[in-house]
């Protein structure tokens, strides 16, 4: 049989087919627009998604037997919002996971209600992106279309929604809502009275691998495939992410360089750090997961090489980086402002040290190291809470840089294993939907089978011991300089 994937992205929908033993015999993307309608602002069209998914699924199965698609599922991007009216159309464009307009309403949350009551609630503090405080934005700036939602969605689960019908969503990607009480697996009282929204504007909850529903019959004619396919509850993009590279299980991790970073740690128990400095979430597997996510990460190199420098050559440019561990440039990488571990929606982009003999080179390597010592923020955070990690998967766009696996392996001293296929969510939301359809018992199973490493860079002492270093120096900027950001 065969499965399908779709990764719902910032930038771009893709969709990957895979065949019951992994191979993925095709892939089709579709890009959108994305909108910046005021600083520190940015929306998407939800019906942009949807006429993407549709000319997708149409493209995808084109030349295969679509008798033998059995099911499709997702990786999708997380928290943004989605409302519908009583007429089940969008009230407004989508407010996204790299938004900051919130911080008002973040504030509130995290000063006024509290953070302790905030992680007893929903084992998390309240962040710009996520989905409560868009909610309570839109109360207060938007208070006519507050009062026409009948439906509050994640942007996944509007293209499910759209494939079958079933208003739902899963239990990872409700887990960045700040709505959702993560421990028990079930919607928060406390958080809907909060917000002022009720349990009938939210969505059934599934468990990732669970079956949402089939295609409706204009779905199916549409796209050209049969109406017997079943729709599978899927995942937010990083626990598809790392049901794709097999980070599934107790103790496995997993770093993700797309538009947005992130580290993931999976567990078999739910726990919260003291400081809510990882998100604690539930996972795609069935258990629980912590995750450090930072805003930007493939996007500050995208932006250096295509916006500043002026070219989609990515390789050439890294490949006049000279000696790794030597440079004296620093970048701290918060071009959308930072969540894990900071939670500063007014941090900016910053580079330190520049002097006449600075090269583009330089900067180029130093926009490198800055995505990967913002990770070690995270992973210090993790190490604090007793968990060993000796080795992680890496996947996402970044993640094709030979360079950029060596100076993460170096920066965190530890080994990375690249994996054969580097499709992340859309991989793993295909698993996901094999999983649904019975190919496999398990989402641990299908990982066991299917995911395979290739490659492995593996730290050197000399080159991780400068970089400890390096490390240090760069664990002081950022503190020297967040007294400026709110100011600018």
């Amino acid at each position: 049989m065969l499965y399908i994937g779709i990764d719902l992205g910032t930038s771009a929908v893709k969709l990957l087919l895979m065949a019951a033993d992994g191979r993925i015999e095709r892939v089709v993307s579709k890009e959108y627009p994305l909108y910046f309608p005021h600083p520190g602002w940015s929306e998407q069209k939800p019906q942009d998604w949807w006429d993407a998914v549709v000319e997708g699924l149409r493209e995808l199965a084109a030349d295969c037997d679509k008798t033998q698609v059995a099911g499709v599922s997702f990786g999708g991007q997380m928290h943004g919002l989605v409302i519908l009216d009583e007429k089940e159309e969008v009230i407004r464009p989508a407010i996204l996971w790299n938004d900051g307009r919130t911080t008002k309403e973040t504030d509130y949350l995290n000063e006024t209600i509290g953070k302790e009551k905030l992680s007893k609630y929903t084992a998390n503090i309240a962040f710009a992106g996520f989905t409560a405080p868009k909610i309570l934005w839109v109360k207060e700036k938007e208070p006519e279309n507050f009062a026409r939602i009948r439906k509050i969605m994640l942007p996944k689960d509007y293209i499910a929604y759209k494939l079958c019908g079933t208003f739902c969503t899963d239990v990872s990607d409700a887990s960045g809502m700040l709505l959702f009480d993560v421990e028990h697996k079930c919607w928060s009282k406390e958080m809907m009275e909060i917000c002022g929204v009720t349990q009938e504007q939210l969505a059934k909850i599934y468990e990732s691998a669970q079956t949402v529903g089939t295609l409706k019959p204009e779905v199916a004619a549409q796209t050209g495939l049969p109406e017997t396919v079943k729709v599978i509850a899927g995942a937010g993009d990083n626990a598809a992410a790392a049901v794709g590279t097999g980070t599934v299980g107790d103790g496995r991790c997993n770093i993700s360089l797309g538009t947005s970073g992130t580290i993931f740690i999976s567990s078999d128990k739910f726990g919260v750090d003291k400081n809510n400095a990882l998100h604690a979430f539930a996972h795609a597997d069935g258990h629980y997961h912590l995750m450090g996510c930072m805003l930007s990460a493939a996007s500050c190199n995208k932006w250096w090489m295509e916006d500043i420098i002026g070219t989609t050559d990515y390789g050439k440019e890294q490949e006049a980086i000279g000696k790794l561990g030597e440079n004296n440039i620093y970048f701290l990488p918060y071009l959308m402002g930072e969540r894990s571990p900071l939670n500063d929606p007014y941090a900016r982009g910053v580079f330190i040290g520049l002097s006449m003999d600075s090269t583009r080179a330089d900067m180029t390597q130093a926009a490198l190291e800055g995505v990967a010592f913002a990770i070690r923020d995270s992973f210090e955070v993790a190490r604090s809470l007793g968990i060993r990690i000796e080795r992680s998967k890496i996947c996402g766009g970044g993640a094709k840089s030979p360079l950029w696996r060596k100076i993460i392996a170096n920066v965190l001293n530890i080994k990375i294993d690249r994996i054969e296929s580097e499709e992340g969510p859309g991989y793993g939301g295909a698993m996901l939907a094999a999983v649904g359809c019975g190919e496999f018992a398990s989402v641990e199973e299908a990982a066991k089978k299917l995911v395979k490493i290739i490659d492995t860079v593996e730290p050197e002492p000399e080159l991780a011991a400068k970089y400890e270093e390096k490390y240090r120096k760069f664990a002081k900027i950022y503190p020297a300089v967040k007294g400026l950001f709110r100011e600018l």
